[in-house]
């Protein structure tokens, strides 16, 4: 009988075993219901894996909870990546219950599709593209506080890419209104899938171009230049965010950083 890597979601909380491994079976490791929908996803290490999303967290019978972001700490990077993936999915599936159009029940037409019962419109998960810039002044970098961050670190200028925008356009836009900076050499880094709950990150390096300092306090709590020998606590290192800023901080001459 075939064996899986079981990706067990409550909301945004992964089950694992008590020692951190993903639970591994033919049968999966809790009993669902009639109404749970399990996913095929890609293998992982050559194992094949299962999704399903219960209505109760599990607190029992050698397993625990744990947020996706903090598995990041306990899963291998393949396997973090997997769970990202499933729990994308299980968002997408838990929002794509009916039809847009006719309002008719949606079914699984392949393991990432579906297909209105009724008028036949095929819906696939949706990303949500954002831009995420390094800003450099001379030897500073820019850093700046979300009202979103649930912790005092500080991170960089990010937004989400608007219709009809190039995400260079979306850069510059994003700048300027959370900053009022303008900034020049506007270069690809890197991307990276953030799966809280469908996003991804596309990372750009900037220089400084012109303006004054000024934060929209609506998005932002606090924000200013900082050299490399005087860093504030920065991203931990599961976000492109820290990767951005440990890629500037290796053009310089001195580090300073605070996890």
């Amino acid at each position: 009988m075939e064996r899986y890597y079981w990706f067990v979601f409550c909301q945004d909380e992964l089950l694992l075993e008590a020692d951190n491994a993903l639970p591994y079976g033919s049968d999966s490791p809790v009993p669902l219901e009639p109404w749970h929908t399990m996913h095929r996803l890609p293998l992982l290490e050559g194992v094949p894996c299962r999704a399903v999303r219960i209505d109760a967290p599990v607190v029992t019978g050698g397993f625990r909870m744990v947020g996706l972001r903090q598995s990041y700490g306990v899963l291998s990077p393949a396997a973090y990546a997997m769970a990202g993936k499933a729990r994308e999915i299980l968002y997408w599936d838990a929002n794509t219950k009916f039809c847009g159009v006719c309002g008719a029940p949606m079914r699984l037409h392949t393991d990432i599709s579906k297909r209105c019962t009724s008028c036949g419109k095929e819906v696939w998960p949706a990303l949500a593209p954002a831009v995420i810039v390094a800003i450099q002044r001379a030897d500073k970098l820019l850093l700046v506080q979300s009202r979103n961050f649930k912790t005092d670190y500080m991170g960089l200028v990010a937004g989400f890419v608007e219709t009809g925008e190039s995400l260079e356009e979306c850069v510059r836009r994003e700048v300027l209104e959370e900053t009022g900076l303008t900034v020049a050499n506007i270069r690809y880094f890197g991307s990276q899938t953030w799966p809280y709950p469908s996003g991804l990150m596309v990372g750009f390096m900037a220089d400084y171009a012109g303006g004054e300092l000024k934060l929209q306090r609506a998005e932002l709590r606090k924000g200013g230049w900082y050299d490399a020998a005087h860093l504030p606590r920065i991203p931990e290192r599961l976000s492109i965010a820290r990767r951005l800023i440990d890629a500037w901080l290796a053009t310089q001459p001195q580090t300073g950083v605070n996890t």
